[in-house]
């Protein structure tokens, strides 16, 4: 096997997910759907005290975009919405695959509760399909809550549950979003390639689709990180790709410092033979979403970058350590340290409520200067160009940041 020096597979993984150069040009607007095509997933989640992590995940990568591209690209049918890693923007291309696997695999809790819905209460989902079918597209909203609280699923009314149940069961689709909202159709409608008979993939096959391309958006991965990705079943071990690795659909690397193997796709064998030869050279600095892929495996996230993340925003304010919604911090290959911040849109400010370096973490004047510069884009893109540093640990880098910040 051909062996990685840790910082060398880092390299690898952070190309293969966008994240180790800046973009070389100005986003345009095709690279929204690109750029969810290279990771495979785009994480949707609604906390917005900075901005909707889709929309930050994508700023880390693309700098400088119109947010609106988002939800063009959803309208336009270069993504579409799914339940995966959890809920998920996806590339079109990957359409039948997903639902394929909804349908005959995952055991996501969001489909088991739209399946024990529907038996419960198939008539109301049914009448629902038609109102749709012969009015047209719904929001959530268009439906009044008529007394009392709703069911299960948050509180939710009865019209928001069956939405979302029919959305997880493929009857349902999501057409656009009008200020995230979520606005449901037919799926026919919403995708006419599903009128179409759909390619069809025995289990063993359909699996090992989502083997490569988990393998594909990683980089380099150990065996045991794959089925996080896309959350498919099992977790697996290295006898488990023994058979892609004789296809010569990927191929077993070592990585030093690992016990585990490691494991590229033969698409990245290019990167592969420049990760050995020292030519990926890490030169980005970003904010990262707390539900960025590099970060939403904490055991892989530590393996690769020492960085023990652990996503605070559902813990209780009393026990949380680093803060509510907590960026870290890419800087050149390595997360160098995290912020908790708070976009205060109406008077246009950034506040990063606190800062804490990486232990044992000593930036260079480089480091401060190049995460001020990220801290300064990041506000900027948010229309809160006014940066307030607060507390940071060390307490001597609040001074280093802003004196940077005003030179950024």
């Amino acid at each position: 096997m051909q062996t990685l020096s840790l910082p060398q597979a880092r390299a690898l993984h952070l190309a293969a997910q966008g994240l180790l150069q800046p973009l070389a040009r100005p986003a345009q607007e095709g690279d929204v759907a690109a750029c969810v095509q290279r990771m495979g997933l785009l994480q949707i989640d609604t906390i917005h005290v900075v901005a909707r992590s889709p929309y930050l995940v994508l700023h880390a990568r693309l700098g400088d975009y119109p947010p609106a591209w988002l939800e063009d690209a959803l309208a336009n049918g270069a993504l579409f919405e799914t339940w995966a890693h959890e809920a998920c923007f996806a590339p079109a291309d990957d359409l039948h695959l997903h639902r394929a696997y909804n349908r005959e695999g995952r055991t996501h809790w969001g489909i088991a509760h739209a399946q024990k819905l529907a038996a419960a209460q198939r008539p109301q989902l049914d009448a629902l399909l038609e109102q749709i079918r012969t009015q047209g597209p719904v929001k959530s909203s268009d439906f009044v809550r008529l007394e009392g609280k709703g069911g299960a699923w948050w509180g939710w009314k009865d019209e928001k549950r069956w939405l979302e149940a029919l959305f997880a069961l493929g009857e349902l689709m999501i057409a656009r979003r009008d200020h995230f909202h979520r606005v449901y159709d037919l799926s026919e409608r919403v995708a006419p390639v599903l009128r179409q008979p759909a390619p069809a993939l025995p289990p063993d096959a359909l699996a090992a689709v989502w083997v490569e391309k988990a393998v594909t958006a990683l980089g380099v991965t150990q065996a045991r990180w794959i089925n996080d990705y896309f959350r498919t079943k099992p977790r697996l071990q290295d006898a488990h790709l023994e058979a892609l690795v004789r296809a010569g659909r990927i191929q077993r690397v070592a990585v030093e410092g690992w016990a585990a193997a490691g494991y590229v796709h033969t698409d990245h064998t290019g990167l592969l033979q420049q990760a050995l030869a020292g030519d990926l050279v890490a030169c980005h600095t970003a904010l990262l979403s707390p539900f960025d892929p590099v970060v939403w495996d904490r055991e892989r996230a530590s393996t690769f970058f020492d960085f023990d993340y652990k996503l605070e925003c559902y813990t209780p304010e009393a026990q949380r350590v680093h803060g509510y919604f907590v960026l870290p911090i890419l800087c050149r290959g390595e997360l160098i340290g995290r912020l908790d911040a708070k976009a205060h849109r109406a008077g246009g400010v950034f506040e990063v409520k606190s800062l804490h370096a990486q232990p044992g973490c000593v930036w260079t004047e480089q480091q401060v200067q190049e995460v001020a510069a990220a801290i300064h884009r990041c506000a900027a893109w948010h229309g809160t160009p006014q940066v307030r540093i607060g507390k940071t640990q060390p307490a001597k880098l609040a001074a280093a940041l802003r004196r940077a910040l005003k030179r950024a």
